[in-house]
């Protein structure tokens, strides 16, 4: 491996628990406000991968270490962030995206369990909507869940296809639309406002 295909050791080493290899939960990157560091080269595609110099990032274990320190915040801008650095990263759409789905259940109760591309697994509900985006110009939908606090996973064009093999004709929000129920949440799927 290239060295510049390596993010800088500064990070990785101000990452709290920051070993490569071991499951970890998301770090409270909400309680973190250092200045910001300057803008890494590093660009998440809409595929998923993750990009450091033009290079992919070919180890999962460290994609997922990263994964764990990315906070969207209120400029619109992407940050990887530890206790005492704050990087700038380019996000082309989401940050993470939804490649399985397991359904549980039938109806109102009906729950959709969504894995991401980097082994995130949640259920869609209150706490993780789904949203449809539809292009105005080429009337493409681009289907999203929320994974954590503001960031979501672009749901993969098969899974979207599942979504509209188990969507339902409902009213709501004064218009009749398309949409899935996931724990007793109603999600439109057609590009409907919410």
């Amino acid at each position: 491996m290239s060295k510049r295909q390596h993010p800088p050791q500064s990070l990785i080493d101000s990452i709290p628990g920051g070993v490569i290899g071991q499951a970890r939960e998301p770090a409270p990157v909400h309680l973190w406000n250092p200045p910001l560091s300057g803008e890494m080269d590093m660009q998440i595609a809409r595929d998923g991968t993750w990009y450091h110099e033009g290079d992919p990032i070919g180890r999962k274990a460290l994609v997922q270490l990263f994964a764990g320190i990315l906070r969207y915040d209120e400029d619109g801008r992407y940050y990887l962030v530890t206790p005492v650095e704050r990087w700038a990263i380019k996000v082309n759409d989401a940050p993470f995206v939804a490649t399985q789905l397991k359904v549980e259940g039938q109806g109102e109760q009906q729950k959709l369990i969504f894995t991401t591309n980097l082994q995130d697994i949640f259920s869609a509900g209150q706490e993780h909507p789904i949203r449809v985006v539809v292009d105005a110009e080429t009337q493409e939908p681009s289907p999203y869940v929320l994974v954590r606090t503001n960031l979501e996973a672009l749901i993969n064009r098969n899974l979207y296809y599942e979504l509209v093999e188990l969507a339902v004709e409902r009213e709501h929000n004064g218009n009749s639309c398309l949409g899935v129920w996931s724990q007793g949440c109603f999600f439109p799927i057609d590009g409907h406002p919410v």
